[in-house]
């Protein structure tokens, strides 16, 4: 399946670097253009390169997320993440007066960094509420609570600044129009150790799957283990969140994805999930561009369409939901 979801990956990023506001335009007659291609190589190609390692942070995302809680609903947004990111969004934007995708340079990047600080300083809050890793039911409640409280104060924040609301509309619904080479440098720099860090985990996922007693009669360490996973779900999430705005559904489908096609430890989970959460969400940036072309839809919706009929069809599937156990 890795060597699939490879190839989708390079089809993808070909197509990707075609497909504009103008609609399909071949790369090679690109390549005697200048214009065309300065356009294909500082819009087009980092756009396509960011919308996959957006996906793969956010598929990596919610393969931690259900292995941790070992619930198949889990997503990378469950401990209040995504409403913590849109307060800092929102609170960066009231104090700068601009959409976070028509800023430049330190502009942008204070709006990037504040949705990263939002979405850490709300995962940091939420296990401070359940007094640490070691109960995934605290956790999860502790998690609503958080999600719901700041979730209010950001809609107060837009009260108050009703200029920001057609920008912040942007965020909440997703984008990757705006991600250029620097936001894809980040991006990887975060993918390759956040990855690296989980497989070594992955032992821990294959324990906590078969249950907490289990995993300590194996001698695993599940608090720290736990808390280091979170941490990483936190790095993955934010960064991802940052450069792209809120985009519903790919942590939760691409791991239901790969299990419903292969049967793998988690640690090729991880790994496979990231690949597929990349795919999902490049292959919806490639229809965002072009289904209503000049014009563009935001990604967010189509991945919430699309990865929700998908959880519905599983539901109502002879196989149901895979995943662990009851958080």
């Amino acid at each position: 399946m890795a060597l699939i979801l490879l190839a989708a990956s390079m089809a993808l990023a070909l197509l990707g670097a075609c497909v504009g506001s103008a609609g399909w335009e071949s790369v090679w007659s690109a390549r005697s253009d200048p214009l065309a291609w300065q356009i294909v190589t500082d819009i087009r190609l980092p756009r396509t390169l960011g919308a996959w390692l957006a996906g793969a942070l956010l598929g990596l995302a919610g393969a931690i997320a259900q292995g941790v809680f070992r619930n198949p609903l889990a997503d990378p947004y469950l401990l209040g993440s995504a409403s913590g990111a849109s307060l800092g969004v929102a609170l960066s934007m009231a104090a700068l007066g601009a959409s976070p995708f028509a800023l430049a340079g330190m502009a942008r990047l204070g709006v990037s960094g504040a949705a990263f600080m939002g979405a850490a300083l709300a995962v940091l809050l939420t296990l401070s509420l359940a007094g640490g890793a070691h109960n995934t039911l605290r956790l999860l409640l502790a998690g609503v609570v958080v999600g719901v409280v700041l979730g209010a104060a950001a809609s107060l924040v837009l009260l108050m600044n009703p200029d920001i609301m057609q920008a912040m509309q942007s965020f909440m619904l997703g984008s990757t129009a705006f991600v250029g080479w620097d936001a894809c440098a980040l991006m990887l720099a975060v993918l390759l150790p956040v990855l690296l860090c989980a497989w070594s985990l992955g032992r821990v996922l294959d324990g906590l799957a078969l249950g907490e007693a289990t995993a300590h009669s194996l001698g695993l360490p599940l608090a720290p283990m736990r808390l280091a996973l979170l941490l990483l779900l936190a790095l993955a999430t934010g960064t991802a969140v940052a450069q792209t705005g809120l985009v519903a559904f790919v942590g939760l489908a691409a791991p239901h994805l790969v299990r419903s096609t292969v049967r793998a430890m988690h640690r090729w989970l991880l790994l496979l999930s990231a690949g597929m959460g990349g795919v999902l969400l490049l292959s919806a940036d490639l229809l965002a561009r072009w289904l209503i072309a000049p014009q563009e839809l935001p990604v967010g919706v189509l991945t919430a369409a699309l990865g929700g009929s998908y959880l519905l069809w599983l539901m109502q599937g002879r196989h149901g939901l895979r995943g662990g156990g009851d958080a």
